[in-house]
């Protein structure tokens, strides 16, 4: 783990406990965190929820993260270790679908298991005892739908459009993939589909190849907003600003920032700080008895020039209001 991330754990539980008793580890306002790197702005924001959520319902967190998107190892390392501390809930956002299930299954049986964003495999964690109480993220398929209908309304029929994946086998990733293509079909031509592992400057590499390769390019679709800015700076650079429409997914703030100024499209925006409170909301239900929803779909919405102010003067929460079954779930046990 780097000192980066460790310190995001030190700063997270301190600011969520200051001048409060810390509880007995097991009590039930001891929450325990482990999403992915920091580097990428989405999981920094998804923090930041998170850490919300704990001080506005005064529990404590402990939160740590991995070292960076690829650290498997790390990250179940840190969830190990805070497993050995025995919260009352855990809230994990894997980096593949199995990689964290091995401290999961060393909780005590019946401990709530938040899983959001990325979901665990499920007969992976049948199989070694691990129950999942409820998945909070993003419909990633139906996402990616609503970028290629972003992306129809933009160009001709028919017109020549690639997708822009990031590393190959993440189940986030090849969902949005799937869903851009097929709400692409009849609509739009997708001629290639590259990996740039969700990393800016590899997605400018290889979009700036697909431009030379392929001149009758007329859009590309990012599966993140950090390689579809990757993407529009490769256009920018081609001198294609004009003619090639480039649409992403999170709806972070450099890219609300870019659909401002036109260098992007669109971009199908999530809302990792409302995750990141949701999934503290659903430990409180759980660990009060509560019978949660197996799933919740996060909210989106498609960011272009039209709402973008609105946008980024309701940042980090969503445009629209969203119906949160925990709040009502919390609200029940408080009977009001």
């Amino acid at each position: 783990m780097t000192s980066r991330a460790t310190l995001a754990g030190v700063l997270a539980a301190f600011a969520v406990g200051c001048g409060e008793r810390d509880p007995e580890p097991g009590s039930d306002r001891s929450l325990a965190v482990v999403i992915k790197g920091l580097e990428n702005p989405f999981f920094e924001t998804m923090r930041d929820g998170r850490v919300a959520g704990a001080r506005d319902h005064d529990v404590r967190l402990r939160l740590d993260t991995a070292a960076g998107l690829e650290d498997t190892d790390g990250q179940a390392a840190a969830l190990e270790s805070l497993a050995r501390r025995r919260a009352s809930c855990y809230v994990v956002n894997p980096i593949t679908p199995t990689n964290l299930l091995e401290p999961l299954a060393h909780l005590p049986e019946g401990t709530p298991i938040i899983n959001i964003d990325s979901p665990l495999d499920s007969r992976a964690a049948r199989a070694v005892g691990v129950g999942v109480t409820t998945y909070i993220g993003t419909d990633n398929v139906a996402a990616g739908a609503a970028g290629a209908r972003a992306m129809a309304r933009l160009l001709d029929r028919g017109a020549r459009v690639a997708v822009i994946a990031g590393i190959p086998g993440d189940a986030g990733s090849g969902a949005r993939v799937r869903g851009f293509k097929a709400g692409a079909t009849g609509r739009l031509r997708v001629v290639q589909t590259v990996a740039a592992d969700f990393v800016r400057s590899r997605a400018q590499l290889a979009t700036a190849e697909l431009l030379r390769a392929d001149p009758k390019l007329e859009g590309v679709f990012a599966v993140n907003d950090e390689m579809a800015l990757g993407a529009a700076d490769a256009v920018r650079a081609a001198g294609r600003r004009r003619d090639v429409a480039v649409i992403g997914m999170d709806g972070i703030r450099a890219a609300l920032a870019a659909v401002a100024s036109g260098a992007l499209s669109a971009t199908v925006a999530q809302y990792p700080y409302t995750i990141g409170e949701l999934g503290v909301e659903a430990c409180l239900a759980a660990i009060g008895g509560a019978k949660l929803p197996v799933r919740v779909d996060a909210p989106v919405g498609v960011v272009t020039r039209e709402n973008v102010a609105r946008a980024q003067a309701a940042f980090p929460e969503p445009i629209e209001r969203f119906d949160n079954p925990f709040e009502r779930l919390l609200s029940e046990r408080r009977g009001t």
